[in-house]
C-alpha cells in the first residue's frame, strides 16, 4: 500500500508539473505573437480584424440566391461575393448589355433617340413580356429604350437590334464582342432578349460579368436611370387599327422603396428563377448588387437591397477635384515660350471600404523630365499618383493647357532682342 502511494505521489507531481510547463510554453507563445502583430504595420493586424468582421457580417447576409455579387462601380473592386463566376441563365438581364450597345450607337451618332423603328414580323412574334407591338408599327428610339427599360419588352429588344444591326444575328454578335471587351469570362450570348435561353444553347453569364456590363451602362451612360427609375409610363400604339395606349410598369420594386436607387434591370424564367441587377448612389458612392437565381421573386430584393446596404454601410467616398491640386508651371526647351501651364482634367475618386476607412490617401505629383516642343494641348505631361498605406490605389494623368510650337530661328532671335533691350 505504501509503495502504492508513492508511485502514486510520483505521478501526480509529474503531472503537475506537465501542466506547469504548458501553461509557461502558452504564455510566451501568446507574448510572441502579441509582440509579432505589434511590429506588423497597423492595417495589417486591424484589416485581419475587419476581415473576420467582414465575414461574420457577409453570414448575416444570408443570400439564399445561388450567386450574388457587390461592386463598387467607380473601380470595380468586389465587395461581396457567392459564386461570382458560376455559368448561370441571365433570363431578361440580358437587356442589360443591349441597352448598353444601344447608348453606345447613340453616343456613337450611329442612332437618334427621335429615329423612327419599324417592327418586323420576326420582332412581332416574340413571346414572354412584351408591349405587344405589330408587324410594320413604328416607334422611335426613346420609345423603345422605354420599353426594354420599363417593361422588359421582348418584342422592343428585337426590333432595336434588327434596327441597328440588320438582323439579331448580327446584333448578339456585337454583344458578345463587346461583353470580351469588358473582361466578362464567363458570358456568351444567343439571343438580345434572354427569353427561351440555356445554359446547353449557348446562352449564360455569371453574377460578376452582370455586374461588370451594368457598371459600364451606369457609368458612361447615367442617362439609362431616366428610364430605369420609372415606375409607370404609357406609350402609343399607332397601326392600322387606329391609336391605343399602352401601360408600362416597371418590374423592379426597388425603384419606389430604396433610396439612392439608380436601376437597373430584373429578369426570370422557369429556369433562370429571379434574378436582378441593381444600381445605387448616395454620398459619391455608386454600387451594383447582382442577385441570379434567387428562389423567390421577394428575395430577390430583399437580399439585392441587404448588400446595398452593407456596402453603403462599410465604405466612404474619397474625392479630390483638380482645384484641390496645386499644379507649378514646368520648364521646355525648344518652345517659343519656355513654360508648359499643367492641367488635371477630372477628380479623383476611390471608395475607402472596411478599415481603409482609418486612413487617408497620399498623392505624390510626378512630371516627365526634360519636355521639349512641339507639344499639344492634351498631351500627358505628368501624373499624380495615389497611395493607400503604401499601395497604388489610383492616378489622374497631369496634361498639357496650351500648345506650345516648336521655336525657329525668327523666334530665337526674337528671344535674343528682347533680352537686350530688357537690360
Amino acid at each position: 500500500m505504501q509503495l502504492f502511494c508513492s508511485i502514486l505521489s510520483r505521478r501526480m507531481l509529474a503531472l503537475i508539473l506537465c501542466a506547469v510547463l504548458i501553461y509557461v510554453n502558452a504564455f510566451t507563445s501568446v507574448k510572441v505573437f502579441a509582440k509579432v502583430c505589434t511590429n506588423q504595420p497597423a492595417f495589417r493586424c486591424t484589416a485581419n480584424k475587419q476581415a473576420e468582421a467582414d465575414q461574420a457580417h457577409n453570414n448575416d447576409l444570408a443570400i439564399t440566391a445561388k450567386a450574388a455579387v457587390l461592386i463598387d462601380n467607380a473601380s470595380g473592386r468586389i465587395l461581396y461575393a457567392k459564386n461570382k463566376d458560376k455559368k448561370l441563365i441571365p433570363a431578361s438581364i440580358t437587356k442589360i448589355m443591349t441597352l448598353l450597345l444601344i447608348f453606345e450607337s447613340i453616343e456613337q451618332g450611329k442612332c437618334k433617340l427621335e429615329d423612327k423603328v419599324t417592327v418586323s414580323e420576326y420582332a412581332a412574334s416574340m413571346g414572354g413580356s412584351q408591349v405587344f407591338l405589330e408587324p410594320g408599327e413604328t416607334q422611335d428610339v426613346n420609345t423603345m429604350i422605354k420599353c426594354i427599360s420599363i417593361a422588359s419588352a421582348n418584342d422592343a429588344a428585337v426590333a432595336m437590334a434588327e434596327h441597328l444591326a440588320g438582323s439579331e444575328q448580327s446584333f448578339v454578335k456585337r454583344m458578345n464582342k463587346k461583353a470580351k471587351a469588358l473582361g466578362m469570362k464567363h458570358t456568351h450570348f444567343k439571343n438580345c432578349n434572354g427569353l427561351d435561353d440555356s445554359i446547353e444553347s449557348g446562352h449564360y453569364s455569371s453574377a460578376y460579368d452582370v455586374a461588370l456590363m451594368s457598371q459600364s451602362l451606369v457609368s458612361k451612360y447615367p442617362d439609362i436611370s431616366k428610364y430605369s427609375t420609372v415606375w409607370m409610363d404609357t406609350i402609343t400604339h399607332i397601326t392600322k387599327k387606329g391609336k391605343k395606349k399602352f401601360g408600362l410598369t416597371n418590374t423592379n420594386k426597388l425603384i419606389r422603396t430604396y433610396q439612392g436607387i439608380t436601376g437597373l434591370k430584373t429578369g426570370s424564367t422557369s429556369k433562370a428563377k429571379y434574378c436582378l441587377s441593381a444600381t445605387a448612389q448616395r454620398d459619391g458612392i455608386s454600387l451594383t448588387a447582382v442577385i441570379m437565381a434567387a428562389p423567390d421573386p421577394k428575395i430577390r430584393f430583399v437580399q439585392a437591397a441587404a448588400l446595398l446596404d452593407y456596402g453603403f454601410a462599410n465604405c466612404t467616398a474619397f474625392q479630390e477635384s483638380p482645384d484641390d491640386i496645386t499644379l507649378s508651371p514646368q520648364k521646355i526647351s525648344g518652345g517659343i515660350t519656355s513654360e508648359v501651364i499643367p492641367r488635371i482634367e477630372k477628380k479623383f475618386q476611390y471608395v475607402l471600404c472596411g478599415d481603409e476607412q482609418s486612413y487617408k490617401p497620399k498623392r505624390k505629383i510626378i512630371y516627365r523630365k526634360h519636355l521639349q516642343a512641339p507639344i499639344k494641348e492634351g498631351t500627358i505631361i505628368g501624373s499624380v499618383q495615389y497611395t493607400l498605406n503604401d499601395q497604388e490605389i489610383g492616378s489622374l494623368p497631369i496634361v498639357a493647357a496650351q500648345s506650345i510650337k516648336k521655336a525657329c530661328y525668327s523666334d530665337i532671335f526674337l528671344k535674343l532682342l528682347q533680352a537686350i533691350i530688357g537690360k
